[in-house]
């Protein structure tokens, strides 16, 4: 299958909502109180509330971005989206891991449940012993991966049925326990000691609120995303906090405290006692509260488990589309039409983390996790908002914007202070797995740099040297050759474009055309940009993007405002990870004729990749004529003589001008050997060399000579050219110069021709540089 799939619509309002609320609905009722009680007294009740108000500002930017983009992976996909790949992996790992934690988290409290029914026993595999409630976790495990596995349409019929019967016992044992509820079980409100555990408690028990952003994960298969998701996520948040609020208030209220205290089974003990002062016909219905309990507290770690498989196997599924993992996993069930192989392999995690984990490590790692999720989240939603790329437009907008988004990133990151230091550690150990998982693996795979990354890029020239290196050295990095074409002169932009092209075809790359507008030492950039005509620009990259694509180039465009420009070609190589720039030359060329400036022979000393200086005098590679004396520049040109010839089925003249024939002759044909070019006619002349590219250049239509000194390109610019043969010749002429860089001694003292021989002569057997050398420039 295509990497480009589409999942079927097949959720509706009701079948999202329960998603959220079926996710959080589990331990935060049946599991927490007791720890939370025993910490916190009846203000635990309170950290309930702390957390639904954090996870809040958090669901508020997952609606915005939900109903922009609402695409199969949720917070994952607008992560990797604003802030580049290197946090999309980051929050794609520690999405996908979180949750596959928790799903195991929940599957144990199933286990539980289920072993308070039937009483088994634990069984002893050698050195590891499994408690009965692993065992029983295992078996519900394997049945809810295999409910996933046929479809989301079930799975939210299951979720609504599930949560239905969920909250119809919930409100039951309220309406019995506020019968019985003395406000005065409640006081006080704060016993001496429980204020500072208020924001420990809320970290402990946020595990409860991982629901509501999964509901986005299914975002591509929501029913009308730009209505219903924002209900949804926000509906889910807002019905379950006043959930946990209430139910815990009533429980306090009416039963003691001691009864809750560190007690796993709190509820249905309470459920027992309250429900055991009531008979129906002399028979006691304390079993009957036991036993709807029991019951609500299967069907709340199951609807959590089952959610969470659900939204977890999608975020794996959108990785795969995005290569961060690999695409293989995007195949989508010919007849179920879900993600089959991402919900086995989550399976697969869940499986795995129930068999060696207990039950606190997994549900706070779960929420360590999910924290530096929703942190992200809320940034990316900032980097949207100020960076307005186009196609951004939200069907529901964030309130209060930036203060919501700014309080959701700062609330998430600080709660993970508060949680056990060992499972912070180990939660950091995933997110550097996942760091170098990009860097080592899906840096090479991934296409896209990311929202943030274009603007800090667009914008070089304001922000700080350090901000602009970290956005360039953490790129995507698909190893294709990239030919940077700068334009400025539309009357020319079609042959650069064309040699471009031809070049970057020969080499599977990508054309990027650059236009750098000149902006006067007064004007500030940014004042530039937003007065800025934008036509003219527009109108020259739309023609050299058609012409690109014409010739069957890949091609990017870029508009770069600086107060220089010449010198911006250079940086924009950098910036832009060119191999090589192909460049016009001429009086008029980039706004720079005749300038002295000392800068530019630092520049152009320093080259970031190989150059190509075209005078454009008509672009016609029909007949082609290359100097050569062997330096390392000429095999540049001969390697440019080579693509014409495959692209353009050019005839190619070697000319070699020596002061002995014979040993020049025998020079020529090593060389044309060498270079790939044995086919080419070879001429070998003695006498003055300027006169003899000037006579062999009569009717050529293209004349590609090697730079045949360090800084010629800095030359061109000041118009005194070397060697003056280049301005005589009646053809085109192309100007090939290698990318190579100064030593500080060099910087210092110069740099002799023999000693840049020497080095660029070991520098690299290839004439046009490798990937690898590439990725060493970088």
């Amino acid at each position: 299958m295509s990497s480009d799939e589409e999942l079927a619509k097949d959720l509706g309002p009701l079948a999202a909502l329960t998603i959220g609320i079926g996710t959080m609905v589990g331990a935060g009722i049946f599991v927490l109180p007791g720890t939370a009680v025993a910490r916190a007294g009846p203000l635990a009740a309170a950290t309930f509330v702390i957390g639904g108000v954090i996870a809040l500002f958090t669901a508020l930017s997952a609606s915005e971005l939900g109903t922009a983009m609402p695409k199969s992976g949720g917070a994952y996909f607008y992560v990797n989206r604003a802030l580049g790949p290197l946090f999309g992996s980051i929050t794609g790992w520690a999405n996908w891991i979180g949750l596959a934690f928790a799903s195991s988290f929940y599957m144990y409290g199933f286990g539980e449940y289920v072993n308070t029914l039937v009483g088994l026993e634990g069984i002893g595999l050698g050195p590891v012993t499994l408690s009965a409630a692993q065992l029983i976790g295992f078996g519900g495990a394997l049945l809810f991966i295999a409910i996933n596995y046929f479809g989301a349409k079930e799975t939210g019929t299951l979720q609504i049925i599930i949560v239905m019967l969920l909250l119809g016992i919930l409100t039951l044992f309220t309406v019995v326990g506020l019968l019985d509820a003395d406000l005065d079980s409640l006081r006080p409100i704060a016993p001496p000691g429980t204020t500072a555990e208020v924001l420990p408690v809320t970290a402990i028990v946020f595990v409860s609120y991982l629901g509501f952003v999964q509901i986005t994960s299914v975002a591509e298969e929501i029913k009308d995303p730009g209505r219903n998701l924002p209900r949804a996520v926000i509906g889910s948040v807002l019905i379950v906090t006043v959930i946990y609020a209430l139910f815990l208030l009533v429980l306090l209220a009416a039963v003691p405290t001691e009864l809750v205290a560190d007690n796993d089974t709190a509820v249905v003990d309470a459920a027992e006692l309250l429900f055991g002062q009531y008979s129906v016909f002399g028979y006691g219905l304390g079993t009957v509260g036991v036993g709807l309990l029991l019951f609500g507290g299967l069907l709340a770690t199951a609807s959590s488990a089952n959610a969470s498989i659900l939204s977890s196997s999608r975020i794996n599924f959108a990785m795969g589309r995005e290569k961060i993992v690999t695409p293989k996993l995007n195949e989508i069930h010919p007849r179920f039409g879900t993600p089959y192989k991402s919900i086995a392999i989550t399976g697969g995690l869940i499986l795995v983390f129930l068999l060696v984990g207990n039950l606190e490590l997994l549900a706070t790692a779960g929420s360590v996790l999910h924290l530096i999720v929703y942190g992200l989240l809320n940034l990316a939603l900032i980097v949207m908002r100020e960076a307005e790329p186009e196609g951004y437009d939200p069907d529901f907008e964030v309130p209060l914007y930036p203060i919501v988004p700014i309080v959701g990133a700062v609330s998430s990151f600080a709660l993970i202070v508060y949680i056990e230091p060992f499972v912070v550690v180990l939660s950091a150990l995933f997110v550097l797995f996942s760091a170098l998982w990009y860097l080592l693996y899906a840096r090479q795979k991934v296409e896209t740099p990311g929202v943030l990354a274009d603007w800090i890029l667009d914008r070089s020239e304001e922000l700080p040297d350090a901000a602009v290196s970290a956005a360039t050295s953490v790129q995507p990095d698909k190893s294709d050759y990239r030919v940077m074409v700068p334009l400025a002169n539309p009357a020319h932009e079609k042959h650069l474009i064309t040699l471009a092209s031809a070049i970057a075809d020969e080499r599977d790359g990508t054309v990027v055309a650059v236009n750098i507008v000149q902006v006067p030492d007064q004007t500030s950039l940014e004042g530039a940009r937003e007065q800025r005509d934008h036509e003219d620009a527009d109108r020259l990259l739309e023609q050299a993007r058609a012409d690109a694509e014409t010739y069957g180039a890949d091609v990017e465009t870029h508009v770069v405002l600086s107060h220089r420009a010449f010198e911006e070609v250079f940086d924009a190589a950098k910036r832009f990870s060119a191999d090589i720039c192909v460049m016009g030359w001429g009086p008029d060329a980039h706004g720079a004729p005749g300038r002295t400036e000392t800068t530019m022979d630092e520049l152009a000393h320093s080259l970031p990749c190989d150059f190509l200086a075209f005078r454009d005098r008509g672009f016609d590679a029909s007949r082609i004529l290359l100097p050569t004396a062997g330096g390392p520049d000429s095999e540049l040109a001969a390697a440019v003589a080579r693509v014409l010839k495959d692209q353009y089925d050019s005839a190619v003249t070697l000319l070699h001008v020596a002061e002995d024939r014979d040993r020049g002759e025998t020079f020529l044909r090593s060389w044309a050997a060498e270079h790939d070019l044995e086919d080419a006619e070879l001429r070998v002349e003695t006498g003055d060399i300027q006169t003899r590219i000037t006579d062999a250049a009569v009717n050529k239509t293209l004349l590609i000579i090697g730079a045949t000194e360090q800084g010629v390109l800095s030359r061109l610019v000041r118009g005194s050219l070397v060697p003056d043969v280049l301005s005589e010749v009646d053809c085109s002429v192309l100007l090939a110069e290698k990318r190579h860089e100064r030593s500080l001694r060099e910087r210092v003292f110069g740099t002799s021709d023999r000693d840049r021989l020497s080095e660029e002569t070991i520098e690299s057997d290839s004439p046009m540089r490798t990937d690898d050398s590439r990725k060493e420039a970088q």
